[in-house]
């Protein structure tokens, strides 16, 4: 399973709402992740740039973007940002991967 960080920022009217009726969000996140088959690992309410921050865990790119599109198309969130999260472990996996292909490669304009 990969892991997913996804960041976006409510919509005006979902802000609206929330704090007329204020309500705990996980757990409609979460069965809208789960309901992807995937899970959600954390959810955060976050200030700044973006409102709130997700990671999630799933099979497959398309698996953990549909929930994505399935929040942002109900209009309660906008300018979401997901990106791909690795383990220090396969880190450094992909590093000695580096490190046997550096020898063989010529930058550019070198």
């Amino acid at each position: 399973m990969t892991i997913y960080i996804t960041q976006g920022r409510y919509s005006q009217q979902a802000m609206k709402g929330l704090v007329a009726k204020p309500e705990d969000r996980e757990a409609e996140v979460r069965k809208l992740i789960e309901g992807s088959g995937g899970k959600l690992l954390s959810y955060y309410m976050t200030l700044g740039e973006y409102d709130f921050l997700i990671i999630t865990e799933n099979k497959s790119e398309e698996d953990a973007l549909a929930p994505i599109a399935v929040a942002a198309a109900g209009g309660g969130v906008s300018h979401t940002k997901t990106v791909t999260a690795i383990t220090p472990a396969a880190a450094k996996r992909v590093f000695e991967k580096a490190n046997k292909l550096a020898g063989s490669f010529r930058s550019a304009g070198t």
